[in-house]
């Protein structure tokens, strides 16, 4: 609107010029036409740089105003949603495993010394079976070896060592479940990217032996699929790698602290059976 204003005021400004060149007398009246001429070239060569200035202008500000969100919209969509979707999907589902077993491990975490203590007390004040009901109510893989070591109490050392041994290798691969599916798609997703990449480079060929020529509004189109599926399917191995990282080490640590537990554990329930000989 503003831009429009402008150029009518222009206009307007031409207009009364003229008139009031005309009005002048016949002796001056090829110089006034020369200067006038002369002001509009230079008047409209400045509305010209001015306009141009705006267009560029608004359309800088047009890109700092888009949000990150905005921007990756827009480039998943010019990657084409027959290459994008499957990356997203690996996206999305490799997130949900991520997030279930984030809550599944943190749940599983425990404090082993508190419920060590718990355990010896239980054991000296109320024997094997207060210190079951300790282990029932106490959650984490480390209490589930206790209770099924205690469970076995009667029957010996040598058979509780052999039942936390077996236990602790079933609750081991609780503890791995579906890490190999999240590995699954940290691959998935880069691979998904690359045959994107192929296919898009197939197409950029055929628009050039279809047109002849080398040119870049002929090789563009397939050239921004094969660089947008490669780049999204890296971002996805990228993030789902950071968490994988996380959890693989979360399950290492759980596991050393269920294995130390366990030699804690067996030392507890040799001093209760040679004292209770």
């Amino acid at each position: 609107m503003k831009k429009f204003i402008a150029l009518v005021s222009l206009a307007g400004l031409l207009v009364f010029g003229t008139a009031n060149t005309y009005a002048q007398g016949a002796d001056k009246k090829d110089a006034a036409k020369t200067e006038q001429v002369t002001d509009t070239t230079k008047k409209a060569d400045t509305t010209a740089a001015a306009v141009a200035t705006t267009d560029t202008t608004a359309m800088a500000a047009a890109e700092e105003d888009q949000s990150f969100h905005q921007v990756m919209k827009e480039k998943f969509i010019e990657g084409g949603a027959g290459w994008m979707a499957p990356i997203l999907l690996c996206l999305i589902l490799g997130l949900a495993l991520v997030i279930e077993r984030i809550i599944y491990l943190n749940m599983a975490t425990t404090n082993t010394d508190k419920l060590l203590n718990k355990v010896e007390s239980a054991l000296a004040t109320g024997g094997v079976v207060a210190a079951k009901e300790v282990c029932k109510n106490t959650r984490g893989p480390v209490a589930g070896i206790y209770y099924q070591g205690l469970d076995r109490a009667e029957e010996g050392i040598d058979m509780i060592e052999k039942t936390i041994v077996s236990y602790g290798g079933v609750l081991m691969a609780r503890l791995e479940k579906d890490l190999s599916w999240i590995s699954l798609f940290i691959a998935l997703g880069p691979m998904l990217g690359f045959l994107g990449t192929v296919v898009g480079m197939v197409q950029a060929f055929d628009s050039i032996e279809k047109a002849g020529d080398i040119s870049p509004t002929v090789v563009a189109a397939g050239m921004k699929v094969a660089l947008l599926t490669t780049v999204f399917g890296l971002i996805v191995a990228i993030i789902l790698q950071v968490f994988y990282n996380y959890l693989v080490n979360k399950v290492e640590n759980l596991v050393n602290s269920m294995e130390d537990a366990s030699i804690s554990f067996m030392d507890i329930m040799v001093k209760y059976e040679r004292k209770n000989k």
